[in-house]
């Protein structure tokens, strides 16, 4: 995983040091009790990360807002993990909020893999095609009783948050160009079919690359749910190069409809995250960048 500044970018944000997760898990977890904690260095802005030992990773909410979650992430990993191609995050336990910490964390597995980067992809055509398959395949979970996406409704949605995300860019980018490529996504067919499972936040943050480029695991599933899928699409602009976009289309079966709210919600979720992330977050705002370059370079 790639460092980053860990000063706090949410309100109500709490620091998380080794000696409380360690404290959290010994009084929780006696068995756990006197493994090695080391705090994993990542762009997250949701959760703070600690691995636990050899075998396992602990998961704590580092503001109100990502305390939804946890829970969240209990109750629908197991129930999708057994029909996804690739690795997920199994929960192996449940930690409650106690005097040293407000809200519920979790205790996963570990998951072996690096993050890939934007721009240096690994056999970016074999990437391009798991990645295609994984999308594939949890829209054809089942949806019955499913939450509703974080990301999961129509584009429009988006549209306040991106008009003031241009303003507070000003002449960083070329804001005239990225508002005309916005409005032509914003005037793609929206999606008229029944809601299926999107992961909600595929970045390159939440891939799991193995030594040879492959994909070995898609973790953090905070914001997945059900609605319209495109936002899954977002990948081929934030982590892919152009050259792969096509074999990751054809791998997800997207049409001209789907492929268009794609590219905006790509551009959407850019736009939004550079201005907010830009002194807090270099990382991410470094992604946010590439990821309009990629939109704006290609042809209108």
């Amino acid at each position: 995983m790639r460092p980053v500044s860990t000063q706090k970018m949410r309100a109500g944000e709490i620091g998380i040091n080794a000696g409380l997760v360690g404290r959290l898990v010994a009084r929780r977890f006696p068995a756990w009790a006197g493994l090695p904690v080391t705090r994993l260095t990542s762009s997250g802005t949701e959760n703070a990360m600690f691995r636990l030992g050899p075998e396992l990773v602990v998961r704590l909410p580092r503001h109100p807002g990502a305390v939804a979650d946890v829970t969240h992430e209990r109750d629908w990993l197991p129930r999708l993990a057994p029909g996804l191609p690739v690795a997920v995050p199994e929960p192996v336990g449940s930690g409650e909020p106690d005097d040293g910490f407000p809200w519920p964390w979790s205790v996963y597995r570990w998951l072996e893999g690096a993050n890939p980067v934007a721009g240096a992809v690994k056999q970016p055509e074999r990437l391009a095609k798991e990645l295609g398959t994984f999308v594939a395949t949890l829209r054809r979970s089942a949806a019955v009783d499913a939450p509703p996406g974080y990301r999961g409704g129509p584009l429009s949605g988006r549209e306040g948050s991106v008009r003031e995300a241009l303003a507070q860019l000003g002449d960083r980018l070329d804001t005239a160009e990225a508002a005309a490529r916005w409005e032509r996504a914003l005037a793609a067919p929206a999606y008229t079919g029944p809601p299926v499972w999107s992961h909600g936040d595929l970045s390159p943050g939440n891939v799991l690359v193995g030594g040879g480029g492959s994909l070995s695991a898609v973790i953090d599933f905070g914001c997945a749910g059900v609605g319209d899928p495109a936002v899954d699409l977002i990948v081929a602009w934030n982590l892919l190069p152009a050259s792969a976009r096509t074999a990751f289309r054809e791998a997800v079966g997207a049409d001209d409809a789907e492929w268009a709210r794609g590219r905006g919600w790509a551009l959407s979720v850019a736009l939004v995250q550079l201005p907010y992330y830009w002194r807090t977050n270099p990382v991410l705002a470094q992604n946010a960048r590439h990821t309009i370059g990629e939109v704006l370079a290609e042809s209108a």
